[in-house]
């Protein structure tokens, strides 16, 4: 592609979606180790950043920051709670609730989380400044996508 206006070229090297779709199976790459030491998927990772920056919180609430439907986090959190990192209860004062709040074990391994987010910063090469400019970047982009779409759009 030269110009803006010029249809877009077919070619996997000029798709913007492949760039990101290709970027995100190495970041997976690249997390995969540190995670498999700690026993954990990287869903499972997220979840824990979650709690770890606020915790007691509802699986919706968690839904909705990982972007992430009940259907798909509900079994996510009940082997995190099968392998001790967090309980599930219902919230007494709306029992339609569950919170979610972590263990000792589930906080010990939060303690664990720095390492492996440092590990993945320095795998890209990027200054701290590059990265957090790329990460707006994505984030308003993110926004502009989801703002621009409504779910009956065809893909």
């Amino acid at each position: 592609m030269t110009h803006a206006t010029d249809t877009p070229s077919l070619d996997l090297s000029d798709l913007l979606c492949f760039a990101i779709y290709s970027a995100n199976h190495a970041m997976n790459r690249t997390y995969k180790p540190h995670l498999d030491r700690l026993g954990l998927t990287y869903p499972q990772y997220l979840v824990l950043v979650v709690l770890n920056a606020q915790d007691g919180l509802s699986v919706g609430a968690i839904g909705r920051q990982l972007d992430l439907e009940s259907s798909t986090l509900t079994p996510l959190l009940k082997r995190m709670e099968a392998a001790g990192l967090v309980t599930r209860r219902r919230d007494p004062e709306d029992e339609r609730q569950v919170r979610i709040a972590l263990t000792a074990d589930g906080r010990r391994t939060c303690g664990e989380l720095a390492d492996v987010t440092r590990c993945a910063f320095a795998a890209t090469g990027l200054s701290l400044e590059e990265v957090v400019d790329l990460n707006q970047k994505i984030r308003d982009m993110t926004r502009r996508l989801r703002e621009a779409s409504t779910p009956d759009d065809p893909v």
